[in-house]
Parts: structure tokens; C-alpha cells; sequence
């Protein structure tokens, strides 16, 4: 009996089921065009059923932790959208002795692709499959060195999308710096390859996506302060294609956010980024993007937060002609958020979320100037 019971108190603490609604309502759900006629639908409401469980499970100096969750997303008007949602997410945090640790995880993702690139009123489900492993070996007190690899692969549901389907690999070697004070600073080298499984057609020609990327940055985690915290990965990055040569870029390439909460109840974030991006589109399929963001935490009471932010991120297509050199081949994405949250209970979360976005254009690559607004409401239990 006490082995049960012990056994019980293991279960309990190791993993959390949990269950959530959700209800959505989006003014323009598939971003269509400011252009569009009048007539159009653009609106809809969405409801989201999910079920799930979160495991967190400690074998000596080694952590597991995951995530599996289903869900169920219904329209009330496009309704041919409805699809059946999962995630599943797994890491393995170990350490062996005192000088080598790592991480080995994955996750499986099936979602409904976003329509800011693509406004098209079929159903288009994109799966995402990321493995990872990293080990670090801690030579010294004060010095690190540490390697990974991850692969992310893409797969969409839609014929018409499939020209995104792609497998990217990610292998990065660095060394840091421990400071006393629990700050960081170091070197990394990447290598990203990202091989897309079908090359699209753009204007008659058959174009090959593969490409090449190195990089070598600057790995910084400031702890400036008990209230300020500054992290940057950021240096030199050089990407070639292995058709179509004009595509190639080079440059500045990184992000840097800052966290400060001066306040017991108040933070602020700010988050600043320049760097490659894909982009699920039927024209284009490369961007590099430059982009800022603010936000704030108010913890108005122990059971009540609120949230804001701003966003705003420029990008810059790849340029398949140099003879459209003088052509606007960027667009402008602005977006701002509020929300609250409120839990009566350690197990339960209520919340509701506004949000607005806004985008410029660029015809050269297929962007449309949009507007959508909408707000969510969610609740969650956790048993």
C-alpha cells in the first residue's frame, strides 16, 4: 500500500492533463486585399476545443519534459476549414558528471497554415517536424565550449503550397565565457541548408530553391542587473543559392531583446531583428526581414495580468529579375496586441486578447495590402 500510494504522489506530480476553449472572432480571416470588391466574405468566427497533457519528470540529474495536445477548430462560415489540430513536444535536458550537458527533443506540429501570404479559401494544413540535440563541455569554470544540430521539416496539405514543402538543417559550433555574475559572451559558427522538394515555375522558368548559409556571431547573455537583461546573437551571415545567383545576399544578420522590470508589478520587453525568413508564398519564397517590438506586463493583482505590444517588421523579397531593381519589392507589416488574464484558481485561466493588423504591399511579390481586427477569448483547466 505504501508503494502505491508513493507511486500515486509520483503520478500526480510528474503529469498535468489539462482541457481549453477558445473563441475567435477575425474581421478579415483570409487577409484578403483592401482592393477586393465589396460582396466578399471576410469575416468568421472560430471555435477551438483542446485536450491534453503536460509531463515534467526528474531522473536524477537528468529532466524530461513534453507536451501532447489535440484539438478541434470549427468555422461558422468557412467551414470547409475545420480541421483537426496536434502538437506533441518532448525534451530530454541531461547532464553527465559535472562538465557535459545537453539537450535531445523534438515536436510534431499540425496546424492551419496563416493566410497572410496566401488568401485562399481551401484548407491548407502545414506540418512541421524539428529534431535537436545539443552538448555543451564545461572544460573550465569559466569557459564552454558547445555544438548542435537541428532539422526542421515543412509539409503542406494543399497541391498549390507544395512548392514550400522543404527540410531545413541547422549545425552550429561555439564557445563562451561564464562570468561570476552568471553572464555569458561568446562566438557561434552556423551552417543552415535548406533543400525545397519541388521546384516552382515562376514566369516559364523551373527555379531550384536550395541554398547555403554560414554564418558567424556574436553570443551575448547580459545580466546588466537584478531588473535588466540583454541577449543578442548577432555578426555576419552570407546566403547563396545554388541556381539563380542574383538572389544571393550578405550582411548584418542577428536579434537583440532587453527585458527590464524596474517595477515589482511592471516589466517591459523590446526585441529588435534582422535576418532571413521564409515565406509561404507561390511567388517568393526568401525574405530578409528587419523588424522591432515592444511589449508590457502588468501584474495588477495575484490573479490579474495585462499585456501589451507593438510590432512592426519590413520585408525585403528576393529579387528573381535585377531589371525590377527599381521596383518597391517590400512590404510593411504593423500589428499591436492587448490582453488580460485572469486566474480564480491555480488550475483554471481565463483570458481575452484584441488585436489589430496592418500591411503595405508589394505587388512584386504577391503581397496584398490588408487590414483584419478581432479579439479572442480563451479559458483553460488544468486537473
Amino acid at each position: 500500500m505504501l508503494t502505491s500510494g508513493g507511486a500515486m504522489a509520483a503520478l500526480s506530480d510528474t503529469i498535468h492533463p489539462f482541457v481549453a476553449i477558445g473563441y475567435t472572432y477575425d474581421d478579415n480571416l483570409l487577409r484578403l486585399g483592401d482592393d477586393t470588391p465589396a460582396g466578399f466574405q471576410r469575416s468568421d468566427r472560430a471555435t477551438q476545443a483542446q485536450a491534453g497533457v503536460m509531463v515534467e519528470r526528474p531522473f536524477g540529474r537528468q529532466l524530461l519534459t513534453g507536451t501532447a495536445k489535440v484539438s478541434r477548430v470549427t468555422f461558422d462560415h468557412f467551414n470547409q476549414l475545420d480541421y483537426n489540430g496536434k502538437d506533441f513536444d518532448g525534451d530530454l535536458a541531461w547532464q553527465i558528471g559535472n562538465r557535459w550537458s545537453g539537450h535531445l527533443g523534438g515536436s510534431y506540429v499540425e496546424t492551419l497554415t496563416p493566410f497572410s501570404d496566401t488568401s485562399t479559401s481551401q484548407r491548407n494544413l502545414r506540418t512541421t517536424r524539428r529534431v535537436n540535440a545539443t552538448a555543451a563541455w564545461r572544460f573550465h569554470p569559466s569557459w564552454r565550449l558547445r555544438g548542435g544540430f537541428t532539422r526542421n521539416a515543412y509539409e503542406y496539405e494543399l497541391l498549390a503550397q507544395q512548392v514550400n514543402d522543404r527540410d531545413q538543417d541547422l549545425i552550429e559550433f561555439g564557445g563562451d565565457y561564464l562570468a561570476r555574475s552568471g553572464s555569458t559572451v561568446g562566438l557561434v559558427a552556423r551552417q543552415i541548408k535548406g533543400n525545397y522538394k519541388n521546384p516552382r515555375v515562376v514566369n516559364g522558368v523551373l527555379l531550384v530553391n536550395d541554398f547555403k548559409q554560414n554564418e558567424l556571431k556574436a553570443s551575448i547573455n547580459w545580466l546588466y542587473s537584478g531588473v535588466t537583461q540583454v541577449q543578442v546573437l548577432a555578426g555576419y551571415a552570407r546566403r547563396e543559392y545554388d541556381v539563380y545567383s542574383v538572389r544571393n545576399s550578405s550582411g548584418f544578420n542577428g536579434r537583440a531583446s532587453a527585458k527590464w522590470a524596474p517595477l515589482g508589478k511592471v516589466s517591459f520587453n523590446a526585441e529588435a531583428w534582422r535576418e532571413f525568413s521564409a515565406v509561404e508564398s507561390l511567388i517568393v519564397n526568401s525574405s530578409l526581414n528587419r523588424g522591432a517590438s515592444v511589449g508590457a506586463t502588468w501584474a495588477a493583482t495575484a490573479k490579474i495580468q495585462a499585456t501589451a505590444s507593438l510590432r512592426r517588421e519590413k520585408r525585403r523579397f528576393e529579387l528573381l529579375d535585377d531589371r525590377f531593381s527599381d521596383v518597391d519589392d517590400a512590404d510593411d507589416t504593423k500589428s499591436a496586441q492587448l490582453g488580460m488574464t485572469y486566474a480564480p484558481t491555480r488550475a483554471t485561466q481565463l483570458s481575452v486578447s484584441l488585436f489589430r493588423e496592418q500591411r503595405e504591399g508589394s505587388p512584386l511579390a504577391g503581397s496584398r495590402d490588408y487590414r483584419a481586427k478581432g479579439v479572442s477569448l480563451n479559458a483553460t483547466v488544468q486537473f
